[in-house]
């Protein structure tokens, strides 16, 4: 039987308190088929890789290497968050590429194969994740891995116009073609690389999604929208309804509305465009003040990011800002919490909003707003008001759509929100939670794992990039 090998640039180690979908999804798949988790282990050491830790839990091995602060810096600080990271959120004002930056980036990928070249047996089918990794599946094939190789972006895909801007994008976007199947998350990310890979590449489209590399190199790429463990929200949220925190969240807004957000401090999130849609409709709607509220959790991230800790300065500002002018003695308009909670109390507070307010300028997916939908009370749902830049706005089209940038349409669709009758907040609610029953976390596994297990129509060569040089 075939063992399924998870690779990325973090592991969830068992015991450990991760939560996230992907954590959640490739454990399953691991328990089901046994195999192994292999990639960073989070700690810096002297060398990059110089051993390799395994740790076995049941049928799972999990196996994760060490990283020198010098290959962290340019491989995961540098090339992968301040190049790949911009870029493919469409900020291309943002990129900062260093040619040492990419050379680590490279380097650090080369150690992952070397490392999980030597584990992988001949039967495995192996699972890539994410930009971090974009280049290990032609390293794998150099070294001689022919397994099936899948991946899978967790990130929108931005136009071939926007691509061609990175230095050398050829020798990191080419080999994707070693994959067998590259994932992604909608047409919109799926038309960019097939755009790129026929207009820049020199690549001609086959049947059945497959695409023909200018070598010879044949693989497919498809759309598998990522989602969440569509139950257990169902269930934590439930059980969540009449905890301590979410009580003295109640009592703290009394008979108010309240609207939420929940979103990792970032660019790419349009915060500061969001507490700006909110402070619109206050200003244009007098009959709001005193009676909503809006409550964004924003846990820091990459705080070692100039960009970043500009945004945090930047909305701590405008949130005073907001306040100051609107607040009264009772009544805050925002309240912003820079730390991060338990996923049960999460779902609480979900329950607990009127409207959940997700507005990213570009995101993969975003899984906040499946979350937000999934944690409603049936009967008195909440109303989801979503970016169009969303992946999650592809399926979830009952939601109030918002372009993050038009303040006035932030504004009048918090309102609408806001005012909607309980018949229209059911029907919207229902529509949207019929999509997250059927295409929950372990339908979008199941789904990418079939199409990578395939039989392939034709025998697909083996791509062999060619040596790194200089531009």
């Amino acid at each position: 039987m075939s063992r399924l090998v998870v690779i990325s640039n973090r592991v969830a180690l068992p015991k450990q308190t991760q939560t996230g979908g992907l954590a959640s999804a490739m454990n399953a798949a691991l328990q089901e088929m046994g195999g192994l988790w292999f990639g960073w282990s989070g700690n810096l050491a002297a060398e990059t890789g110089k051993e390799v830790h395994e740790v076995q839990d049941g049928n799972i091995s999990y196996a994760t290497i060490d990283m020198s602060k010098a290959d962290h810096d340019d491989y995961y600080s540098g090339f992968a968050n301040r190049a790949l990271w911009p870029l493919f959120h469409y900020r291309g004002d943002l990129v900062d590429y260093r040619r040492d930056h990419l050379e680590g980036y490279l380097r650090v990928n080369r150690v992952f194969a070397k490392r999980v070249a030597k584990l992988i047996r001949k039967d495995d089918i192996v699972w890539v994740h994410d930009y971090h990794l974009i280049p290990l599946a032609a390293m794998l094939r150099e070294l001689g891995v022919e397994n099936k190789i899948g991946f899978f972006l967790h990130t929108p895909l931005p136009a071939a116009g926007l691509l061609i801007t990175l230095p050398r994008h050829r020798e990191l976007l080419e080999p994707l073609a070693s994959y067998d199947l590259v994932g992604l998350h909608t047409q919109r990310d799926l038309r960019a690389l097939e755009d790129y890979f026929l207009h820049e590449l020199g690549a001609a489209m086959r049947t059945g999604g497959r695409i023909r590399a200018a070598n010879g190199r044949i693989f497919r790429a498809g759309v598998f929208p990522i989602s969440i463990d569509t139950a257990e929200a169902v269930e934590l949220a439930h059980r969540a309804e009449d905890s301590g925190a979410v009580a003295k969240l109640r009592a703290s807004i009394d008979d108010r509305a309240l609207i939420i957000g929940v979103d990792r401090l970032d660019y790419s999130k349009g915060l500061p465009e969001r507490f700006e849609g909110f402070a619109r409709l206050l200003r244009d709607h007098k009959e709001m003040r005193g009676r909503v509220s809006l409550l964004q959790i924003a846990p820091p991230s990459r705080s070692d990011v100039p960009e970043y800790r500009s945004l945090r300065r930047e909305l701590e500002r405008s949130a005073g800002h907001i306040n100051g002018q609107y607040a009264e003695p009772d009544w805050v308009p925002i309240r912003y919490v820079n730390k991060s909670f338990a996923h049960k109390v999460l779902a609480g507070y979900f329950r607990v909003a009127k409207v959940g307010l997700v507005t990213p300028l570009r995101d993969g997916m975003n899984l906040v707003a499946k979350e937000y939908v999934a944690c409603q009370d049936p009967q008195d749902p909440g109303v989801l008001v979503l970016s169009r830049f969303a992946g999650a706005a592809q399926e979830l089209d009952a939601a109030l759509l918002v372009n993050p940038s038009d303040l006035d349409e932030v504004s009048e669709a918090l309102k609408r929100a806001l005012e909607m009758p309980q018949k229209e907040r059911r029907m919207r609610w229902q529509s949207m939670m019929d999509v997250l029953e059927r295409n929950d976390i372990t339908a979008w596994r199941n789904a990418f794992l079939h199409a990578l297990t395939e039989p392939p129509r034709v025998k697909p060569e083996i791509y062999v990039p060619s040596p790194m040089t200089a531009p």
